[in-house]
């Protein structure tokens, strides 16, 4: 989940909002990679979450990852809930998941490398206090019940709102974990393309990081549950969003889509106010009930625009919202995936002929059967893992056009990182995969092993 946003005055006018998002468009030179992914804390003994306060904590976490390398606090109140430093962030996700929001890298060698000190750094500090970490796209033991609440009133209003607005909010927010990529765009047209594309392609990401087909203690006949639980989350705010692929669309056309999603909250002097269900279309003409006659700020706008949740969205730049979390060959796969895709104009222009006379249905029928059936699904007479080939054979593509040397030179391009994709088509084994073979195979349905075999 995203921090307060800050910055920009009152909102004076309605083109301010298209304005916002189209001062994200950048020259091809300053594209950059910013890489975002979560994971659970557990304690080694009893294998329950961590807690947000005591000896073995996500406080504890936090203040060992500040005072031994140098990242300065966030605070909301008296309780650290994040990071910073260097344009990266640590944050936390409602139930004590530990995201890493990775500052705008010019390559993927740039982005393992923050993963790598990332990982050694969390390491460190949960050894010592008796805490693991797991990459994981659903909880596969923890109920509801099991799960501590992070000391942030953003999450106190959103729990509220999700048991009323669907079937599997709280599941999202408490026990899911995702791996996603955050890329940049040159124009509107750019964006449009780039958009299109990956919200017609996110299932085949949902396929290749399936990594979530436990729940409560128990199967859960998906190979993606955590991108089952989307489906039945909020109808406002998530989705395949169709009227993408529409004539005219555009900035104009997000900002429409965006000020019909019912408000969250209003951010002010260190707190959240209740604004759940409420319309920015009232807080712009300065009647909005939680603030009668005031009008939003840009950081308003910023604000509501993380609360937009579908499988790819934008903001100033486009985030991938498709992919499970997963181990570390997967955190450094998916941005080789994207930016495969979508930084070449040859790759991209293949990817939206690939994609291009599909239709909403299709789209949606992709998206439904890759979290049952992961890299085992069909649509259409067409089975995922010959679709998923075929992309990623142009994201490679992609990154060798780029042509960006890691290693002093000794790597020539990015296209290494692919490889743990490469390997799941090859054999049409997801994480998902490979995670039931164990469990009904060396593990004899005993998902305790989980922990120990798949801990970072």
């Amino acid at each position: 989940m995203s921090i307060p946003q800050s910055g920009g005055g009152p909102i004076e006018s309605r083109d301010q909002l298209a304005a916002y998002l189209e001062a994200g468009c950048k020259p091809r030179s300053d594209w950059r990679i910013g890489t975002e992914h979560e994971k659970f804390g557990y304690c080694t003994d009893t294998l329950r979450p961590l807690p947000y306060d005591g000896e073995r904590s996500i406080k504890a976490m936090l203040e060992g990852l500040r005072f031994r390398y140098g990242w300065a606090p966030v605070f909301e109140g008296e309780n650290i809930v994040g990071l910073e430093k260097e344009g990266a962030n640590v944050s936390l996700e409602p139930g004590g998941q530990l995201e890493l929001s990775g500052a705008p890298l010019e390559t993927i060698h740039q982005t393992c490398d923050e993963v790598n000190t990332h990982l050694r750094e969390v390491k460190d500090i949960a050894d010592e206090i008796g805490a693991g970490f797991i990459g994981l796209g659903a909880a596969p033991v923890w109920t509801h019940g099991d799960m501590p609440m992070m000391p942030k009133g953003r999450y106190r209003l959103m729990t509220d709102y999700m048991g009323r607005v669907g079937t599997h909010g709280t599941q999202m927010m408490y026990r899911t974990c995702t791996v996603q990529v955050n890329l940049d765009f040159e124009s509107e047209a750019d964006m449009v393309r780039k958009l299109r594309v990956a919200l017609a392609l996110q299932p085949v990401a949902t396929a290749l990081f399936a990594n979530s087909p436990f729940f409560e203690g128990r199967l859960n006949g998906h190979k993606s549950w955590r991108s089952r639980i989307w489906r039945d989350l909020d109808a406002d705010r998530t989705g395949m969003l169709p009227w993408v692929f529409d004539d005219g669309m555009g900035f104009e056309r997000w900002v429409d889509y965006a000020l019909d999603v019912p408000m969250y909250f209003v951010y002010r002097d260190g707190r959240y106010i209740d604004a759940l269900g409420q319309s920015f279309r009232d807080f712009l003409d300065g009647r909005l009930p939680a603030l009668p006659g005031e009008v939003p700020t840009l950081s308003d706008w910023a604000d509501h625009l993380t609360t937009i949740f579908p499988e790819a969205r934008i903001k100033k730049f486009i985030e991938m919202r498709g992919a499970d979390g997963g181990p570390w060959r997967r955190l450094c796969a998916l941005p080789a995936f994207w930016v495969g895709l979508m930084y070449d104009q040859g790759a991209l222009d293949a990817a939206w002929d690939l994609v291009k006379d599909w239709d909403a249905e299709t789209r949606e029928a992709w998206r439904v059967e890759a979290a049952v059936h992961g890299l085992q699904a069909r649509v259409g007479g067409r089975a995922m893992q010959d679709l998923a080939r075929e992309v990623v054979d142009i994201a490679r593509g992609g990154l060798k056009a780029r042509a960006r040397p890691g290693l002093g030179g000794m790597v020539v391009d990015e296209r290494h990182f692919l490889h743990a994709l490469e390997d799941t088509i090859e054999t049409g084994r997801a994480p998902a995969d490979e995670l039931l073979e164990a469990y009904h195979d060396d593990w004899g349905g005993d998902l305790t092993r989980i922990y120990k075999e798949f801990s970072y």
